[in-house]
């Protein structure tokens, strides 16, 4: 297992453009894949801006921008299975990644306002 979360969250991001390369180019999968890549890279990216945070809160804010965006890219892969069921394997092992992350990162964002 992996607990290197700057490096687990990119790998993650890697994942799912990787998903969305192999997708058909059409009207429904287009928006989907416009809404999870924003949301999948997302979470790394916050996660990176919350560990060069200027203060407490804005480490909490951003972490929590993480979880909310791991959280929603939960939905999109969702979709994405039910638009392409060919995926639907594919989809639940990163539905259950971005679960984790989500999971982690609800964690990391209740530590923080302990400490």
């Amino acid at each position: 297992m992996n607990y290197d979360l700057e490096e687990r969250s990119g790998k993650f991001g890697e994942t799912v453009i990787g998903l969305c390369k192999e997708l058909r180019n059409d009207d429904i999968n287009r928006p989907l894949i416009n809404q999870i890549i924003k949301s999948a890279t997302s979470i790394g990216a916050n996660y990176m801006e919350a560990n060069e945070g200027a203060s407490t809160k804005d480490f909490r804010n951003k972490i929590k921008i993480s979880q909310k965006e791991a959280n929603e890219t939960k939905h999109w892969i969702r979709m994405i299975a039910a638009a392409n069921p060919e995926k639907k394997n594919q989809c639940r092992i990163i539905w259950q990644e971005a679960h984790e992350l989500t999971l982690i990162l609800a964690t990391i964002s209740r530590n923080s306002v302990k400490n």
